[in-house]
């Protein structure tokens, strides 16, 4: 399962070197990799487009840009939203821009790239401290700490992208207003799978979408919310959520808006495209989807399996009770059809070397049968960390 080379994809069925597999490491959670409704508008807008708008951004942006950027601004309830091609090429270009030659904090499980990026902003002359979320008080005493002449800035990923659960936003923003500090959301995985609540919603994911701001009841205020299409969307093209006095700063601030090679074409026309859809059957998919992923964590937890995941998203993983079994439930797994992320140290911590199932729309019962079925098996021959 590294470096694997796909030769044949089916969906969620995948053949590599001859050998088909159910895909469970893909993070299209809506599916929208394979709708035909949205692949339908990729050669129009390459008629109308060309391929790629090979401007940067500063220069010239097609007409697909500003209309993304409305339609995104109004799903999420933000004042305004910058689009720019990947949120690796957003975390290294835009965190050390808002941390300028002040204080970061960055949450102690954050995505590698968010870290990354501040990294850059400590190298450009930022300090850097690291918090945990669980604990606001910590991050209460690191702000009081830091004295309020400088920016200050506070970093976190949204849904956490291993255990796929989501912070106490609310506490964190309160703590972070408190201390006049801007709090940095990285939402990769939750944009498109989570939103915002309603008596009236299909399942506890809430309703549209519209990431974890919105799901969790908070406004913008003292926030920039950074996420993706590429996962749920299954587009190249990210955004901030940003107050519009900040993003014309990032016009001429930050790199990518001004160098950076653009998304192609197809990216934005499916992006655009995928709003249409999320519009009008976008809550059906996110019910469909948490309707798999309670199959899966039902039995897991029937099988006395513990796992990471408390919020019920579509990231479930699996540590092992013995870390050296890894090389060998990784061999079973691929054996039996599953394909899956496998978690290895250094890349997680020893107590959390596992394997990541991840479930989308596209997934069918049947897929979801043999995995539980798979699961039941390995459970049985390799040592699964037991529920505590």
């Amino acid at each position: 399962m590294t470096d694997a080379v796909l030769d044949e994809v089916r969906g969620r069925h995948i053949r590599s070197r001859g050998h088909w597999l159910i895909d469970f490491a893909s993070c299209n959670y809506l599916g929208f990799d394979w709708d035909p409704e949205i692949a339908a508008t990729i050669d129009p807008a390459v008629q109308e487009w060309g391929t790629h708008p090979s401007w940067s951004r500063l220069l010239g942006s097609p007409r697909l840009y500003p209309r993304i950027e409305e339609r995104l601004a109004e799903l999420l309830g933000a004042p305004d939203t910058l689009l720019l091609p990947t949120l690796t090429i957003i975390h290294t270009s835009v965190i050390p821009v808002l941390a300028d030659d002040g204080h970061v904090f960055v949450e102690a499980t954050a995505h590698r790239t968010v870290y990354d990026g501040c990294a850059v902003a400590r190298g450009q002359g930022a300090t850097l401290r690291r918090f945990h979320a669980e604990r606001p008080e910590e991050l209460d005493a690191l702000l009081t700490a830091a004295p309020a002449s400088a920016p200050r800035l506070v970093c976190l990923d949204g849904v956490n992208s291993m255990t796929g659960n989501i912070p106490d936003l609310p506490a964190l923003a309160s703590v972070c207003r408190t201390h006049g500090a801007t709090l940095y959301v990285d939402d990769a995985h939750g944009f498109g799978v989570i939103g915002e609540r309603s008596p009236a919603e299909p399942c506890p994911y809430g309703t549209r979408g519209n990431a974890v701001v919105r799901h969790t009841g908070e406004s913008y205020d003292g926030v920039v919310l950074a996420a993706g299409f590429s996962k749920a969307y299954s587009s190249l093209l990210a955004f901030l959520a940003l107050p519009a006095e900040l993003k014309n700063r990032l016009k001429t601030a930050a790199a990518p808006y001004l160098y950076s090679g653009p998304s192609p074409t197809a990216s934005l026309a499916t992006a655009l495209s995928g709003l249409d859809v999320n519009e009008r059957r976008g809550d059906a998919l996110r019910a469909g989807l948490f309707r798999l992923t309670t199959r899966v964590l039902d039995h897991l937890d029937a099988l006395g399996v513990h796992t990471l995941n408390t919020d019920r998203l579509p990231i479930v993983e699996v540590p092992l009770g013995d870390p050296s079994d890894l090389e060998q439930v990784a061999r079973f797994l691929w054996q039996e059809g599953i394909y899956v992320t496998v978690a290895a140290y250094p890349l997680v911590p020893r107590d959390r070397v596992g394997f990541r199932v991840q479930l989308t729309a596209l997934h069918t019962d049947e897929d979801i049968d043999r995995l539980n079925d798979v699961l039941t098996r390995l459970a049985a021959r390799y040592p699964l960390r037991p529920k505590g």
